[in-house]
This record gives structure tokens, C-alpha cells and sequence, in this order.
């Protein structure tokens, strides 16, 4: 992978870099395997292929046929480069996208104002992926809604425990074994019912069809560029790097030139999730497109189980709805490791996990008892969450690209540039998304 960023080895590695605990070498003097590296990425790439994914890449495809393909890879390219600044600043500074901006505020004031608004994406978050979870257990079990709630937010907190308890590594291969089994159940139907080639081609025009398009527009990058694998995937970075490498060389070259490996290793684990991660969105996507286009009730995830399964068979529907229900139980575990972090960085208090959990947990549970209509509320959560990209990506793009963050590891000018402009897109997208439900377009 060429490296987009600017790393002399001679140089330091910034203010933050004094407490980072990553380096060339293992603590038994031997520098760890490439491969051994490789995880953070992947654990927030599930944030990418979350209930809330399903929901609306399936919507999309239902509805309006290959129409929104370019949404799906515009927004997987943009996640690239958004999650690898998100893991550069955690690798390089020791510290979380939360942490280093509640060390920024002047005023408590303003700090909790900003944590206030962080927790809604959470709370966001946790709605679509406890709905999903609690409606694969449905459409597998009958177990009813409500109940399938509960039991996907316990099955978070186990999985929290196990980060806990056991580490980051332990907590990455359960998080990649179920990510394994949701790229099973999504992408089967595909290659069962391929979809057509000329048709995918066409949906690559970026174009939109009136305001239910940029509605799910909007509801697919905020699925795919979620603000709370911004914050999670830094955390993780920093997590993963201080608990399976040595503390830096004080010589400045070493130390820069092992932040710089770790750097390519990130990438490499970036572009391996997303790669995944972009895949299985775009299988979801066409999969709908090509089997349930103008499908009377494939709008919504039991709508679309029922139709897979009279039209393509009981297996596909099944591996469907085995999918979701990882997807629900992965995600979850990470929303809340998310919402974990942004509570200690903003706030400066570590919450103990289940009052945690039970803070975002309790809304979704209110509204699958009231009987809201589980898609629909999924769809929604995401617009909130695209609403939330700007508050993480935009200070994302500002702290990598300060030599007193980063030093030599900020951004190029290139790459500033880049981030700038997906924050542009999707704050515009946003108004564009506003004026037409506004004005009845």
C-alpha cells in the first residue's frame, strides 16, 4: 500500500506521542508479525454492516432497483479514508478521537454540550442494532420483539466482557467470527440470484429520483460512515497497539519508524474491512435489486424474509435472517464500546457497564413495546446518525492534519483535502435531504 501520509523517519511523532504505547518491537524484542497487526479495522468495520445497513441498503433495493449503487461505493471509499485517520490518531497520539477533543474544550460547558449530542448518535446506533437483532430472533424463533431486545443487549454486555476481561484480541476474534457469518448470510442470495451486469453499471450514474431517494441516500452513508466507529475505531486502535507492542524507542528516529509500520499495518487492516465490509453492503443492495424490485412489502426486513424465501427458498431466507441476527449482536457490542469511550472521554468518568448499556439500550426497547414499526425505525436511525457525521469527521480532519497532534504523521495537504470535501458532501447532502422533505419535493 503507498503511504498517503507524511512520515519522515528522522522526525517526532508529535505532542501526543509521548504516551503511546506502540513500537517497532514486541516485548520479547522481536518485531510482531504484519499479520498479527491486523484487527482494529475489522472490529469497526461491523459498525458498516450493522442492522441498520441491511435496512436501508434493502430498502434502497426494493424500491428504487440499482438506482442508489453509487451511494454504497461513494460512501465505502469515503469510510477508507475516514476510518484510517480515525486509527492514525489513536496509533499515534495514544489517545481516542474522544479523548483528544475533551482535552481541547476550555469550558465544562462545552464539553458536555458536545457529549450530549455524541450520545444521541449512540443512542441512534443502539436503536437500529438492537431492532435487528431482536427481529432476526423473530423472523428465526418467534420469540417477540421486546423480549429479542433484551436478550441481544445481554448478549452485548457478554461480549463487552469479554473485552474486558480477556483484551482486545480475545474481543476482536469473537467480533470477526460473527463478521464471518454475516458476509455468509448476506452474500449467499447473490450468488444464487446473481443480479445483471449492465443494470449495475447504470446504477453507478449518481443521480436521484425525488426526495425518498436522498432520504435513503442519506440513511445509507450514515449506515456506512457511522460516527461511532469514528470514535470506536481510535479507541480500538489504541487499545490493540498498547496491549500487544512495546513502548516506543526514545530515539526519535526508531520511534518514528515503528509509528510509521504501524501505520502501513493500519492500512492494510483498513482496506481488508472495507473491502468486506463494502461488499457485503453492495450484495445487500442487489440482492433486493435484482429479486425484489417492485415487490409489494419487501420495504421492510420481514417483508424482504418472506419474499426471499418464497422466491429463492427457505435456505436463503434463513442465511438472511442468520445474518441479521449477527449483525445485530456484533454491532451492538461495538455501539456500546463506542458509547463507553465517547462517555469517558468527554465526560472524564468511566460508567459502570450495565448502567452504561441500560442507557441507550432502554429506547430501543421502548419502541419496539410500543410497537413501531421495526424498519422504518431502523431507516430513520441512520438519517439521525448522518446528521451526527459532521460533529466527529469534521474535527477528525482538523486534529490529523495539526503538526502539534500528529507531527510528522499529519496529513498531507491531499488528504485534508479529501476529508474536507467528503464532509462538505455529506453536510450538503444533508440540507438537500431537509429542503426536500420540507418542501414536499
Amino acid at each position: 500500500m503507498s503511504d498517503p501520509e507524511r512520515a519522515t523517519p528522522d522526525a517526532g511523532a508529535g505532542a501526543g506521542a509521548g504516551r503511546t504505547r506502540v513500537g517497532a518491537r514486541a516485548a520479547d524484542g522481536r518485531r510482531p508479525r504484519a499479520a498479527w497487526l491486523l484487527g482494529p479495522a475489522l472490529v469497526a468495520g461491523v459498525a458498516y454492516l450493522d442492522p441498520g445497513n441491511v435496512a436501508s441498503n434493502m430498502t434502497a433495493g426494493a424500491r428504487f432497483g440499482y438506482l442508489l449503487v453509487w451511494v454504497v461505493v461513494l460512501g465505502n471509499v469515503m469510510a477508507w479514508l475516514i476510518q484510517y485517520l480515525s486509527a492514525k490518531l489513536g496509533v499515534v497520539t495514544g489517545r481516542s478521537l474522544a479523548e483528544t477533543l475533551g482535552a481541547r474544550f476550555r469550558t465544562t460547558t462545552g464539553r458536555r454540550a458536545y457529549w450530549l449530542q455524541a450520545e444521541l448518535v449512540a443512542m441512534a446506533t443502539d436503536i437500529a442494532e438492537v431492532i435487528g437483532g431482536a427481529v432476526a430472533l423473530w423472523l428465526l424463533f418467534g420469540i417477540p420483539l421486546p423480549l429479542g431486545g433484551l436478550l441481544t443487549g445481554a448478549v452485548s454486555i457478554a461480549l463487552l466482557l469479554v473485552q474486558q476481561r480477556r483484551g482486545a484480541r480475545a474481543f476482536e476474534f469473537v467480533v470477526i467470527a460473527l463478521l464471518a457469518i454475516i458476509a455468509l448470510g448476506f452474500l449467499a442470495g447473490v450468488f444464487i440470484a446473481p443480479p445483471d451486469a449492465g443494470a449495475i453499471a447504470g446504477g453507478l450514474l449518481p443521480r436521484f429520483e425525488g426526495a425518498d431517494s436522498v432520504l435513503l441516500a442519506a440513511s445509507i452513508l450514515g449506515a456506512t460512515i457511522m460516527p461511532h466507529a469514528i470514535y470506536a475505531h481510535s479507541a480500538l486502535a489504541r487499545d490493540r497497539f498498547a496491549s500487544d507492542a512495546a513502548h516506543l524507542s526514545a530515539r526519535p528516529a526508531e520511534r518514528a519508524a515503528g509509528i510509521h509500520r504501524l501505520l502501513r499495518a493500519t492500512r492494510w487492516d483498513v482496506s481488508i474491512a472495507l473491502i468486506i465490509a463494502g461488499t457485503v453492503n453492495l450484495a445487500i443492495l442487489l440482492l433486493a435489486a435484482a429479486n425484489l424490485d417492485q415487490v409489494a412489502g419487501t420495504d421492510t426486513l420481514e417483508g424482504a424474509y418472506a419474499a426471499l424465501r418464497d422466491g429463492l427458498g427457505a435456505t436463503v431466507a434463513t442465511l438472511f435472517a442468520v445474518g441479521l441476527l449477527a449483525s445485530g449482536l456484533a454491532s451492538t457490542a461495538v455501539g456500546a464500546y463506542a458509547g463507553a469511550e465517547i462517555m469517558h472521554g468527554l465526560l472524564r468518568v468511566r460508567v459502570p457497564l450495565l448502567a452504561r448499556r441500560l442507557v441507550t439500550l432502554v429506547p430501543a426497547i421502548a419502541l419496539l413495546a410500543v410497537g413501531v414499526d421495526p424498519t422504518a425505525a431502523l431507516v430513520l436511525s441512520q438519517v439521525v446518525l448522518s446528521f451526527g457525521i459532521p460533529f466527529a469527521l469534521i474535527p477528525l480532519v482538523w486534529l490529523t492534519a495539526r503538526t502539534d497532534v500528529l507531527g510528522a504523521h499529519r496529513n498531507r495537504w491531499w488528504t485534508t483535502a479529501a476529508g474536507v470535501l467528503a464532509a462538505v458532501f455529506l453536510v450538503a447532502l444533508n440540507g438537500l435531504l431537509l429542503w426536500l422533505v420540507l418542501s414536499g419535493g
